[in-house]
């Protein structure tokens, strides 16, 4: 699969997206922990079908030290006994942040309140612009037909 732009050499997309980067790596300062900004990145990833951020996010998380058992399991993470009730919290705030459109009303009080429930004021702002980023990711990379499969652990760091 070839993709329909590159976001790289376009002097276009050049003057956005090399903005991007430098956003990204600020989001990993921020005190949401490494293993849950990972399983967030990849659930909103997987709900949005886009390959390079599966890709990228499975094999950081996995470089982290993050088990194959519970990479397999973030898409049924409500079935799976491996997260704990934090990362469950995230997951949730997660999806109903990618859904917005089913939802008709975005992340509901109840997953609001669980979330809360379990991270601080900076970690939730972290988490939504986590979500609110990943969703803007995700959709560059699917309108564009950017590839996956190729990334490399540590590549834009």
């Amino acid at each position: 699969m070839e993709a329909r732009v590159n976001y790289l050499t376009s002097p276009s997309a050049g003057k956005a997206v090399k903005y991007l980067m430098p956003a990204g790596r600020a989001l990993k300062e921020t005190p949401l922990a490494a293993a849950t900004q990972e399983l967030v990145a990849l659930r909103v990833s997987q709900i949005n079908g886009c390959a390079p951020c599966i890709d990228m996010h499975t094999k950081e998380a996995v470089a982290a030290g993050e088990t194959t058992v519970r990479l397999n399991l973030v898409a049924a993470w409500r079935e799976a006994t491996v997260f704990t009730e934090a990362e469950r919290a995230a997951l949730a705030l997660a999806e109903e942040g990618t859904r917005v459109a089913d939802g008709a009303g975005g992340v509901g009080d109840e997953v609001w309140a669980y979330a809360s429930k379990h991270y601080d004021e900076e970690q939730l702002t972290a988490l939504v612009v986590l979500v609110s980023f990943m969703n803007m990711v995700n959709r560059l990379n699917i309108i564009s037909r950017q590839p996956g499969g190729d990334y490399e652990a540590g590549q834009f760091h």
